[in-house]
C-alpha cells in the first residue's frame, strides 16, 4: 500500500490505495481555496464527476430569495471512486483540465 499524506484539513483517509498522480492523497497534488459539498449527478467521463450544489440568491426589490445551482466537474480519484447519488466534499486545487478545477476529497456517509 502507497503511503498517504496529510492534506491539511480533517478527512477520512482512504483505505484503497491508487498511482493517480492527481489524487490529493497518493500523488502531488496540492489543495488550496474553496471548499463545497454537493451531490454526485454524473460519473460517465474517465476520473470526473460532475456535481451539483444549490444556493439562496437575494433579490433585493421583492426581498425575497431564489434558489440556484451550480454545477462544477470534479476529479474523482481511483481511490474514492465516488459513484453518481453520493454527497461528496470538494476542495479546490490548481487546474487539472481546461474544466476541472475541484477534486473529490471525501465522500460523506
Amino acid at each position: 500500500m502507497k503511503k498517504t499524506k496529510n492534506i491539511g484539513i480533517e478527512v477520512k483517509v482512504p483505505s484503497k490505495s491508487c498511482e493517480d498522480k492527481y489524487c490529493p492523497f497518493h500523488g502531488k497534488l496540492g489543495l488550496r481555496g474553496r471548499t463545497e459539498s454537493g451531490t454526485v449527478i454524473k460519473t460517465n467521463l474517465h476520473k470526473t464527476a460532475t456535481i451539483e450544489f444549490s444556493h439562496l440568491h437575494p433579490i433585493p426589490k421583492y426581498e425575497r430569495y431564489e434558489k440556484r445551482r451550480t454545477r462544477l466537474k470534479v476529479h474523482n480519484p481511483p481511490c474514492i471512486n465516488a459513484k453518481k447519488g453520493d454527497k461528496v466534499n470538494v476542495m479546490e486545487t490548481r487546474p487539472i483540465s481546461k474544466t476541472k478545477n475541484f477534486v473529490i476529497i471525501e465522500v460523506k456517509k
